[in-house]
């Protein structure tokens, strides 16, 4: 478990865009009770929708940990934070990152920590002692969410569909896999810091042997058909031994983001060829829903999105932030009960 004091500041630098914003969204939407506000570089840097706060201001309103909510390729911690996060811990804060770059290889943070008696908190470290993967099945449920590409739902799918089933009254628990996930539950493994050797070994780890109803809801990494993430995509979809997976997408992209020379396969070759890799590990495992982020669209477009989309995959289609989770968690359930 994570020992993060709330209340947070959620820092935001000078973010370009609200995907690069997306660990302080998470946190945000999840845990707002957590929060006191956001403090941000540049009035023109993305926001979380918090209260816009200075240092001085959050702790006079009672944080305790200041959030390095960025993410970025590499995982980087940008020189130009670098004041603004000693004034955080000289100011009484601790301060948390998810980024690659750890917070105590940073002389100059650990110098003032030393100085505020603070803590400096690295939240992408994975456990020890893991193992190479094994691929025995374990007892218990899982459900995966994966992905046609990032940073278009897996996090939030999966989120949404763990309290759908809660709320259903059914045994689950969401396993976290990446920094934000991790901030937002107190635990888990940060799946793409862990040697490529273990990474299937890791998601045993994170899914031990449970109840025989017990549902573990895991989140997805990367995407299979992403030209840099697929490897930590594919470590995760073989240590999970996913019974269930719910294949996330964003209406209209069509190519990877960032890599616009790499195309997007249609949604029903995008199924095919994960269910085939994850049989590896478990030859029962299926896509039972599409979970479709449609954020860019009006209300009637979306639900053109969406039939279109179910239509394509031959799945019933929700997105999970127009229309929560129940229907995910539906689908889910009643894949599992065909089996």
């Amino acid at each position: 478990m994570l020992d993060l004091h709330p209340k947070y500041l959620i820092f935001l630098g000078g973010a370009e865009s609200a995907d690069s914003a997306k660990t302080g969204r998470g946190i945000a939407h999840w845990r707002p009770e957590l929060c006191v506000g956001e403090h941000r570089l540049s009035p023109d840097a993305a926001t979380v929708g918090l209260a816009s706060m200075s240092v001085d201001a959050a702790v006079a309103a009672g944080a305790k940990t200041m959030i390095v909510a960025l993410t970025g390729i590499g995982g980087k911690l940008h020189p130009s934070w670098t004041p603004t996060l000693v004034a955080a811990l000289e100011a009484g804060l601790d301060l948390a990152a998810g980024l690659h770059h750890k917070l105590k290889d940073q002389a100059e943070l650990v110098a003032a920590a030393a100085r505020a008696g603070r803590h400096l908190i690295d939240v992408r470290v994975p456990p020890e002692g893991i193992e190479v993967g094994s691929g025995r099945k374990r007892s218990g449920k899982r459900v995966l969410t994966v992905g046609t590409d990032c940073a278009l739902g897996k996090k939030y799918t999966a989120l949404a569909l763990h309290k759908a089933m809660t709320d259903k009254g059914v045994n689950a628990s969401f396993r976290a896999t990446g920094q934000t996930g991790i901030m937002i539950s107190g635990a888990g493994v940060p799946m793409d810091s862990v040697v490529v050797d273990f990474a299937s070994g890791a998601a045993e780890m994170l899914s031990p042997d449970n109840d025989a109803d017990h549902w573990d809801v895991i989140e997805g990494q990367g995407s299979l058909f992403h030209p840099g993430f697929a490897a930590v995509s594919l470590g995760l979809l073989h240590g999970s031994q996913p019974d269930v997976m719910v294949l996330c997408h964003e209406a209209g992209r069509k190519t990877i983001n960032r890599y616009p020379d790499h195309p997007i396969p249609d949604l029903k070759t995008c199924i095919r060829l994960t269910t085939d890799m994850a049989r590896l590990t478990n030859p029962n495992a299926r896509v039972a829903a599409i979970s479709l982020h449609t954020g860019k669209l009006d209300e009637a477009a979306a639900r053109a999105a969406l039939a279109a989309a179910s239509a394509e995959a031959g799945l019933p289609a929700f997105d999970p932030i127009r229309d929560g989770g129940a229907g995910l968690a539906d689908a889910v359930l009643a894949a599992e009960a065909r089996s």
